[in-house]
């Protein structure tokens, strides 16, 4: 069979992803300018980039190239979406908090918590259901999880160390941290379902090569 580079219906898979990813930089951003509690990695960017000058964004760039690199010994693969999601997620967020407003009403700041939580469950949702590639954080989990790590001690231990590091570097942790955590599982669940795509059988012609 020759297989297309992407599987069918590309379009439509191509537009989830990219959506997803776009939706991934907000709800960063959001949770960021909440000041209440960053999601887990955030934590880490924030501390990077209080100690180094760069900014949060582009340490996400940073430590998502970096992470790719370890998926060479865990023999993982990138797709189109892992190499998008190193780039796009991390000039989303800085767009986002660019453009967004610093505002010190606390009912304000609950909203940007409630509204970036929102944003990362409907944005895990586009982007796997577009099925192109896991990103680098989940590959780093995956890998772990092929030799021999359940994924549940796999996903503790990375983020207890991503979250530890990036408080000792400055970064914040807060109600918002904790809200995430215990309510992100179930909205993914809820969306997960809603945006997933099945692939379509391919008009191409078979390859009598066997």
């Amino acid at each position: 069979m020759i297989t297309p580079i992407l599987p069918r219906p590309r379009l439509q898979r191509l537009v989830r992803l990219y959506v997803g990813l776009v939706l991934y930089g907000l709800s960063g951003a959001l949770l960021i300018e909440a000041r209440l509690g960053s999601m887990p990695w955030d934590v880490l960017h924030q501390g990077l980039a209080l100690r180094s000058g760069l900014s949060v964004g582009t340490w996400s760039v940073i430590v998502g190239a970096a992470l790719m690199l370890l998926w060479i010994p865990l023999r993982q693969k990138p797709g189109l979406g892992t190499l998008s999601n190193v780039v796009v997620i991390g000039v989303g967020v800085d767009v986002f908090m660019w453009l967004m407003p610093t505002t010190e009403s606390l009912v304000l700041r609950v909203g940007l918590l409630a509204l970036g939580v929102l944003a990362c469950a409907v944005a895990t949702g586009c982007y796997i259901g577009a099925g192109l590639g896991a990103g680098p954080r989940d590959g780093l989990m995956t890998g772990l999880a092929a030799r021999g790590w359940s994924v549940r001690l796999a996903r503790t231990v990375i983020e207890i160390t991503v979250v530890v590091t990036g408080v000792l570097l400055g970064g914040t942790v807060g109600v918002g941290t904790v809200v995430f955590a215990v309510t992100i599982g179930p909205l993914a669940q809820v969306f997960i379902p809603m945006f997933r795509m099945t692939e379509m059988p391919s008009d191409e012609p078979k390859s009598s090569h066997r």
